[in-house]
């Protein structure tokens, strides 16, 4: 993916417009493909569908009589089926009055209230799929660490390690090894050390090295947005100095950062086998820590780890579709807790992600790795799924929750309440989507 960016008539924002319409294009397709294929399933006749609002760009009409049209805002899409009003659903009750029998019988609101909650509720959980799908392929494409901790892929730094990529860890730190586990509890003892001691086997020998210690600092990842990523820190750099402190520890690190709170730092960074010099000031974040308090901490935005990938091995399709499924419901939890403290006034609304935010997160993804832009895409789709089913007016969930109430009571609610409850639903929703884009234009001239 990086060799988009070296294309001459490629800026960074055409990049950035590129990743944001392939991403929310994707989500959004997929969302109301799920809508239409269970539609079409139930007998029900989609009249258009279309992917983003406004003026129409490009369509064409299928055998049987739906529009696929391309719209030029892609902030969204719709599917509008036989008798919906517009394309949040609301039923067109002249229309389908005035409606042969068998169109009547082909319409949305003719349809059996099961019929109704199953083609509405298949958007959210296509999205929900297609997580599952991405995040099952990554896991299939890098595969699961082996049993036996086995030096993969290593990272090139500014001195060399004797250990190649194949040798197995027997012992570290003078203890056994036969799991990740304990290499981590071999990793702890020497802790205050720089250098550590370690047997590995190769080609069936075992051979006695010394090693730099395995959590050097080292940038594996940056997250976008951040103060990392304006300064222009790469993944890949290692930290030499922050300020006039050196670094024995991606620990080191954090603790130096910490220090310096909203200080301005200057960093030595060894890339590409030379020096490069960065000021960079922390930025105050909210942290949620293990036992879910939060704490506002300065950070760079920059993750470290081990400078060695583990070796890894494909695991069968289903666990990789199991991963999957834990990984989306992970997403799902985080997301739930996210937005909780945010209402409990813990963290601040200002950390919502509106249009503009999305897609400078995606144009910064995309332009580090393929497998971060497809986790983007999964964690994004499994974002959408779940707010269309919270339960507010013009959602998939306020949908959700009139057809569970007609349901229950026999009869839909009134035309006089469904028209309150969806303006209710409009103006928190159109709130919403003003306040997230105040927010991405307060950080983009704040940058």
């Amino acid at each position: 993916m990086n060799l988009i960016s070296q294309i001459p008539i490629i800026g960074n924002l055409t990049i950035t417009l590129i990743a944001f319409v392939f991403v929310i294009g994707v989500v959004i397709f997929v969302h109301e493909y799920g809508h239409y294929i269970v539609g079409r399933w139930r007998g029900i006749h989609a009249e258009t569908f279309s992917l983003g609002f406004g003026p129409v760009i490009y369509s064409r009409t299928d055998k049987r009589g739906t529009v696929w049209q391309l719209a030029a805002i892609p902030l969204g899409g719709y599917v509008k089926f036989l008798g919906d009003r517009n394309a949040a659903s609301q039923a067109n009750d002249d229309a389908v009055a005035n409606m042969n029998a068998y169109d009547r019988r082909r319409s949305f609101p003719a349809a059996s209230v099961f019929s109704r909650f199953l083609t509405v509720l298949a958007g959210p959980v296509a999205n929900f799929i297609l997580s599952i799908v991405l995040f099952a392929g990554l896991i299939m494409w890098q595969g699961f660490l082996t049993d036996q901790p086995t030096f993969g892929k290593i990272v090139d730094l500014p001195t060399k390690v004797q250990v190649l990529e194949g040798d197995k860890i027997m012992e570290l730190n003078g203890q056994a090894v036969t799991s990740y586990e304990d290499l981590s509890t071999a990793m702890a003892i020497g802790t205050d050390q720089s250098n550590m001691n370690i047997v590995v086997s190769r080609d069936g020998n075992l051979i006695n090295l010394i090693i730099p210690r395995f959590e050097l600092p080292l940038v594996l990842s940056v997250l976008p947005l951040s103060a990392a990523e304006k300064a222009g820190i790469q993944p890949g750099d290692f930290i030499l100095k922050a300020g006039d402190a050196v670094p024995l520890s991606f620990s080191d690190l954090v603790t130096t950062i910490v220090a310096a709170q909203e200080t301005e730092i200057l960093l030595t960074i060894w890339r590409d086998g030379g020096e490069v010099m960065i000021n960079i000031t922390p930025e105050i974040v909210d942290v949620i820590n293990n036992d879910g308090t939060v704490s506002q901490i300065p950070r760079l935005g920059v993750s470290g780890g081990t400078y060695f990938v583990g070796a890894t091995e494909t695991p069968p399709i289903w666990e990789a579709a199991w991963f999957g499924v834990n990984r989306t419901y992970d997403t799902i939890a985080q997301s739930l807790n996210v937005i909780g403290l945010i209402f409990s006034g813990e963290i601040s609304p200002k950390t919502l992600q509106g249009p503009v935010g999305i897609a400078q997160i995606s144009g910064a993804v995309v332009k580090q790795s393929f497998i971060t832009f497809i986790s983007l895409i999964a964690i994004i789709s499994t974002s959408i799924g779940m707010l269309n089913l919270f339960p507010i007016p013009i959602l998939d969930g306020g949908h959700i929750l009139t057809y569970i109430y007609e349901a229950v009571r026999g009869q839909p609610p009134s035309p006089a309440f469904l028209n309150v409850f969806m303006s209710i639903g409009l103006a928190l929703v159109l709130f919403l989507m003003v306040f997230t884009f105040y927010n991405d234009i307060v950080r983009l001239f704040s940058a």
